[in-house]
């Protein structure tokens, strides 16, 4: 895989061929990924697929949650694929000691566990992506890039799951508890609602047709109104605090 790019043209005024292929390089830095799993034929087929995208890097791999703070500190990477399941030392309980040992990794949850506790814990100890392995391999680059973009990943099974557990916890509420929630605008209250359906900045922007980055803009404002750190969270707070109401 190639380093940086080369210049945009060939036939150009030198001098500006040479700032500009050094700007790219600069700008255009692949995604650094970390892949963590117990199996390593599985760990070999993906260093493989994501070998052939120009844009993504993997850098190391692991066999278990142990192993992956070790070299998530090494090696600083953006994205961590991590297994739920691991021998030693679980994914989820891999979480909080990543973040600590490397605060600008994300985290992607690739597993085989549809369990609802699992995406619950993983949501809380920080991971910003929970994907099922029956993705295909054009998926997980996908979602590697969305999330190195700033956005959260989750299966659509997934993300129903959450939004109906979400539903039977309102139902189960016998008594309606007034929370003070943030002063969310209109627009912003808009946006929250499409972003718990699972759409992605662009279906928002056309959607409400607005453009990609004011999304971006009121998704940003969204997260530190209510002091989270990703789509997700800020899903899972709408719906536990009763901001959005789910028929």
């Amino acid at each position: 895989m190639a380093d940086s790019f080369g210049p945009m043209r060939d036939e150009a005024d030198d001098g500006v061929d040479r700032i500009g292929a050094a700007v790219g390089a600069t700008a255009k830095e692949p995604i650094r990924v970390l892949v963590v799993d117990d199996h390593a034929l599985f760990r070999r087929g993906l260093e493989i697929v994501l070998a052939h995208e120009e844009d993504i890097e993997v850098i190391g791999e692991a066999a278990d949650g142990a192993e992956a703070v070790d070299k998530a500190a090494d090696l600083l990477p953006d994205i961590v694929l991590m297994d739920v399941r691991m021998p030693k030392r679980g994914g989820i309980e891999a979480c909080t000691s990543i973040k600590e040992v490397a605060p600008s990794a994300k985290i992607i949850m690739l597993t085989i566990s549809d369990e609802e506790a699992d995406l619950y814990d993983a949501i809380k100890a920080g991971a910003t992506g929970y994907l099922l392995k029956e993705i295909s391999t054009d998926e997980v680059a996908t979602a590697i890039r969305a999330v190195a973009d700033g956005q959260s990943q989750i299966s659509p099974s997934m993300a129903s799951k959450l939004l109906t557990e979400f539903k039977s916890m309102i139902q189960r509420t016998d008594e309606r508890r007034l929370v003070p929630a943030p002063r969310l605008t209109d627009r912003e209250l808009e946006v929250l609602k499409l972003v718990a359906t699972g759409m992605n900045n662009r279906d928002i922007a056309k959607e409400l047709f607005i453009s990609e980055n004011t999304v971006k803009n009121h998704v940003r404002n969204i997260l530190e109104k209510l002091q989270l750190h990703s789509r997700m969270e800020a899903v899972v707070y709408a719906m536990r605090e009763k901001i959005l109401e789910i028929r």
